[in-house]
């Protein structure tokens, strides 16, 4: 598409039934009670002023969210807020493929500086299981090799670490501990065969 005939999804606002929109599995933006409470009583004053980011999936009619989970659920556990806006929700509707939607919505959280670190490290394995390299990750969602690292670690699954070229002194977390183990036990056993040579009684001459 040129950048003639492009139209950003903010001019194509429209409404949803609440009941239509379904939360991602992924979302690793974690907000806090005071936090929501602000999020209610701004809705509530201002109304919806931001509209939420969906997928919609035509075998199951339903929108998937990319972004505004929270705004979602301020509609969802609050009565008022849902019967003021008759049931329907603004939704913009982006169209992409499962590993893109996610990292939309790591971008769009990491551009408000929220996010949760555990579920971060989630969606890297599963962009990865998806089949996506370190290189996409970094450039799709706006890391750096290191926080990718980092955000593996988390893990503790070796088979992420398939795109990383690591240098003699480093080792993962896991072979570092059995070679430990490795070690402490031929240290054990070359104690005791020394203890062993040194009681060993001399035969007289």
């Amino acid at each position: 598409m040129s950048d003639k005939t492009y139209k950003s999804p903010a001019y194509q606002v429209i409404p949803v039934p609440f009941e239509k929109i379904v939360p991602n599995t992924y979302n690793p933006n974690a907000v806090a009670p005071p936090e929501m409470r602000l999020l209610y009583d701004s809705i509530k004053e201002d109304g919806y002023t931001m509209p939420i980011v969906c997928y919609y999936s035509k075998t199951q009619d339903v929108y998937v969210i990319v972004d505004g989970f929270h705004r979602y659920r301020i509609m969802k556990e609050h009565k008022d807020i849902y019967k003021r806006e008759h049931g329907m929700l603004p939704v913009t509707v982006i169209d992409k493929p499962l590993s893109n939607r996610m990292a939309s919505t790591i971008r769009h959280n990491r551009a408000r500086g929220a996010h949760d670190v555990e579920l971060m490290s989630n969606i890297v394995k599963e962009i990865h299981e998806i089949g996506r390299s370190d290189a996409w990750i970094s450039k799709h969602m706006g890391m750096s090799r290191d926080e990718i690292l980092r955000l593996k670690q988390i893990t503790g699954l070796t088979a992420l670490f398939r795109d990383i070229k690591f240098g003699q002194a480093w080792k993962p977390v896991e072979e570092e501990q059995n070679a430990q183990k490795t070690t402490k036990t031929s240290k054990k056993k070359a104690e005791k065969a020394q203890q062993s040579e040194e009681e060993e009684p001399i035969e007289e001459l």
